[in-house]
């Protein structure tokens, strides 16, 4: 069986300015990055401003586990067999973290026949966007720390900065370090730390921004940390904003690249889910959707954390407004809910595959929350049986949801046709009447208990003393209209991994909270998630090479 990356190196690309004629995009509003990567320019985006929307499709998943769900495969083959029957439809991805791609995860650009390319650029640096925003955010780091050793002239308090460097690495040894030691010409000895850069609000305001402006007002509107007198201070007093927008003024421009059946992707932005708000830019979303007939766009992790902040943060943000959304799963995932290990999986085995429905089941409650139709896709495998498929549909379309099987990591576009019919089917007779989980006046508690009790089905929600003292900050700053950002493990609807299926009767921790003012948004830290992964036992990078000839093996 070939590999992804085997399978990658063996397509044939068109020049990527092919790709951009598809869609009615002129060369000059192009700027190549070699043959098949290219940025879009301003002017694109001024250019067909006034174009009509396309349909929006979000693709999310029940809770991932060892076994595998393929969101981001079903994503691409969906978009795939969409152009196979005729829709102009236009793929918008986040870009890959080279984090979880030397850590446990592996390469983030789908898999087998349902893939983005050039998978080892996407994979690795792509047109350095990434990079920009890390290098965006130890400027401020830097310019804080410089501030204070020159004078300190805003009286900033340095045991209440809020603003860390970061690395677009697992590094767990960088979580928690003591910065300035050497004596006085090294600056003022402080506790610091790292996180990952998917992770830094640089990131977060890159994703939500409007345009280059838009991008230097929200920079300037982050707060760094706060004074003795307990003033906050923001990266504009540091005047800071400046350089910070000039190092992201190429990074703010959305990437153009193909899949292996040269249909078109606008892949831009890449904060995880599970830690940030998991969503692609705002920018290359609805320049997709002025592009496109159909946008098929993705959210990262399960639907309890990917589909929730799409919905509840993007969609507020941008206006925008979903027409379907498509949930994916596998009946291997269901049955490692319903508690088979991975090992057995290959197995026929009705009562556990029911007793993991469970976890389908909450994703689809949750999502009709929101007033949009929700078409259920069954990620195909060899070892699926026929009654094991039609325990499933009969249980989905029983709760009012269409239902399509997926082949697409085998066949590509063709083995998605299913999908995209029933999806077509849905977008052109079921109309969305989307709306929002919250309001915006809710206090930012209650924001917080109606996610954990509405979405992930907690009976209690625990705010511990440190966590409260940062909402009565946030009360008198005045941004207890904000949305809330959810940092919650990926593995289940509680804040313990290990609680699968649909738990019932558990309580949500929330341990501390964050502003993030730039971004427009509260994150609220649960459990012992960590915005700095460490590197597993044995990592993906063991298992990464490269030839004299320069080519990439082990990448998945």
């Amino acid at each position: 069986m070939k590999t992804d990356i085997q399978i990658a190196q063996e397509a044939t690309l068109r020049p990527i300015n092919e790709i951009a004629d598809l869609i009615g995009i002129d060369s000059n509003m192009i700027e190549q990055y070699g043959k098949y990567k290219a940025k879009l320019t301003y002017e694109l985006a001024e250019k067909v401003k006034n174009n009509k929307d396309g349909k929006l499709v979000l693709v999310t998943a029940t809770n991932p586990t060892p076994a595998g769900e393929g969101k981001t495969t079903i994503t691409v083959g969906l978009g795939q067999a969409l152009c196979k029957i005729g829709k102009k439809a236009i793929i918008a991805l986040r870009e890959p973290s080279l984090g979880p791609c030397m850590g446990i995860k592996g390469g983030a650009a789908g898999g087998g026949y349902a893939q983005v390319v050039p998978m080892e650029d996407i994979n690795l640096h792509f047109t350095g966007d990434i990079h920009a925003i890390g290098a965006a955010n130890n400027l401020l780091a830097s310019m804080i720390d410089n501030h204070i050793h020159h004078g300190n002239v805003l009286g900033i308090d340095p045991r209440t900065i809020t603003w860390k460097r970061c690395v677009d690495l697992n590094d767990r040894a960088l979580r928690d370090i003591v910065a300035g030691l050497g004596g006085p010409i090294n600056g003022m000895p402080r506790q610091d730390g790292f996180m990952i850069t998917v992770a830094s609000e640089i990131m977060a305001i890159l994703c939500l921004a409007t345009d280059i402006m838009d991008l230097k007002e929200k920079i300037g509107n982050i707060i760094v940390g706060y004074t003795y007198t307990g003033e906050p201070v923001t990266a504009k007093e540091l005047n800071a904003q400046g350089a910070m927008t000039a190092l992201l003024k190429d990074a703010i421009k959305p990437n153009l690249v193909q899949t292996l059946e040269n249909t078109p992707v606008i892949m831009h932005g890449g904060p995880f889910a599970n830690i940030a708000h998991g969503c692609n830019s705002v920018i290359a979303t609805k320049l997709a959707l002025k592009l496109g007939d159909i946008v098929v766009t993705e959210a990262g992790f399960g639907a309890d954390l990917g589909a929730e902040k799409f919905l509840d943060i993007k969609c507020r943000k941008a206006g925008l407004k979903p027409d379907a959304v498509v949930l994916v799963t596998t009946v291997r995932a269901l049955k490692y809910n319903g508690g088979v290990v991975k090992e057995d999986l290959k197995e026929e085995n009705l009562d556990a595959l029911k007793a993991g429905f469970g976890n389908l089941e909450k994703h689809i409650e949750n999502l009709q929350k929101y007033g949009v139709p929700v078409v259920v896709t069954l990620n195909a495998f060899v070892t699926d049986t026929d009654a094991e498929i039609h325990f499933v549909k009969q249980a989905c379309e029983a709760m009012g949801c269409n239902f399509a099987t997926a082949n697409v990591w085998e066949k590509g576009g063709a083995g998605g046709i299913d999908l995209a019919g029933k999806l077509v089917e849905v977008l052109e007779n079921k109309p969305s009447e989307f709306k929002f989980l919250y309001e915006d006046k809710l206090p930012i508690e209650e924001k917080i208990n109606v996610i954990a009790k509405e979405i992930y089905g907690a009976k209690n929600v625990v705010i511990e003393p440190k966590a409260k003292k940062e909402l009565d900050k946030i009360h008198a700053l005045g941004l207890s209209h904000l949305p809330v950002c959810m940092a919650k493990n990926q593995y289940s609807f509680s804040d313990n991994p290990k609680l699968l299926g649909r738990p019932e009767g558990f309580t949500t921790t929330v341990r501390e909270i964050r502003i993030s003012a730039g971004a427009g948004f509260i994150v609220a830290i649960t459990g012992s998630v960590m915005t700095m992964p460490g590197l597993p036992k044995k990592p993906a990078a063991e298992l990464i090479d490269i030839d004299r000839k320069g080519v990439i093996t082990g990448l998945f």
